[in-house]
């Protein structure tokens, strides 16, 4: 199969025949976001058969979801999009989009090198949205005034600079609140997480700041789901179950591909899949070995029993996905004009006519 990014050369992708049942079955959509390619995609299911839609953001990396909105980290801003099902409903053919998400607005950061983007709530239950400051190896927020406000740091880092001293990349909340946290390794030197990257991989527990398990390589995307806690061992391309208590872990899946970008939904695990950019900081990386083997792509694995149901994979054009983030309830969304035929102009209804 394939896709038609406006502006640019055809997409080709294939998918197992059950991708489409399964995200039927679970009453969602998705959205995955592709680093190296710069693209927000969305992924629903129109008359049986799988909808891509795509939407270009500079270094598209964290991706949020709470109610009618959609947040997407990407290079110096955190971008805002706005749900419009009444201009989705106004699209061709009729029928077939439910949500159209619309960029509305974007905060400049500054190159922090934002990774995971997760809305939580306030004590007083009102929406909170936390960014993984992967810069200055802290969580943060945003308000508008600063280029952003420093929340937490982990205890061995001393200071706020912007040496990517730790590698912070991953957040989990739990009840809404920061509970844990993954870094490359706990370093308080300027770029100190490389020295060994494939094997000081830790997860922090966030109120006390405490290891809750190491020895991970290059870890990303920690998830609290069904009172469990689930990371993902990159480096290996695996995902984890962990023991909070002891930290120790039990393999539940290993994919084809570098493990970045995590969705629990039910009993099913949404795994987006990186192919290996020979560079210093990959390398060495375990799956290097399996260098020409490797996918990119998004892996569905049934938690109860480790079963990969259905994969999704890229044949061009993009190389690597950083985020995977379900959307209940969904069923076929679009990122914009599905025919990429100029923009999408949005006007509030006339009160009175104008003259």
């Amino acid at each position: 199969m394939s896709a038609t990014e406006p502006r640019t050369a055809e997409i080709r992708y294939h998918h197992s025949a059950s991708f489409p049942a399964v995200l039927e079955e679970a009453d969602c959509a998705l959205l995955v976001s592709t680093y190296q390619a710069g693209q927000l995609v969305a992924i629903g299911v129109a008359e049986g058969r799988l909808s891509l839609s795509f939407r270009r953001f500079d270094h598209a990396m964290g991706v949020a979801v709470s109610g009618d909105r959609v947040v997407v980290g990407g290079k110096e801003q955190v971008w805002t999009l706005v749900d419009r099902p009444d201009v989705a409903a106004s699209l061709a053919p009729a029928g077939r989009y439910d949500h159209c998400w619309l960029p509305r607005s974007s905060v400049v950061t500054g190159a922090i090198q934002c990774h995971e983007v997760v809305w939580g709530t306030t004590e007083t239950g009102a929406p909170d949205l936390w960014v993984v400051n992967t810069a200055f190896s802290c969580l943060a927020g945003l308000d508008g005034l600063h280029s952003f406000v420093p929340r937490w740091t982990p205890p061995f880092v001393s200071r706020l600079a912007p040496e990517d001293r730790c590698h912070l990349n991953g957040l989990a909340l739990r009840d809404g609140r920061p509970a844990y946290v993954t870094v490359m390794a706990q370093s308080d030197e300027a770029g100190g997480w490389r020295a060994a990257r494939n094997e000081t991989g830790s997860v922090l527990d966030v109120p006390s700041g405490e290891v809750v398990t190491t020895g991970l390589a290059m870890p990303h995307s920690p998830r609290w789901h069904d009172g469990e806690l689930y990371v993902l061992n990159s480096g290996y391309g695996g995902l984890e179950r962990v023991d909070r208590s002891s930290g120790r872990r039990e393999a539940v899946a290993t994919f084809p591909g570098y493990a970045r970008g995590l969705a629990c939904h039910g009993n099913l695990a949404f795994v987006g899949l990186s192919k290996i950019r020979e560079t210093t900081t990959f390398g060495g990386t375990p799956l290097a070995a399996y260098h020409d083997q490797l996918k990119c792509g998004v892996g569905v694995v049934d938690l109860r029993t480790g079963e990969t149901v259905a994969t999704l994979a890229w044949e061009n054009g993009v190389d690597e996905i950083f985020d995977v983030q379900v959307v209940p309830g969904a069923r076929c969304p679009v990122l914009g004009p599905p025919s990429g035929d100029g923009d999408l102009w949005v006007l509030p209804r006339p009160t009175s006519p104008v003259e």
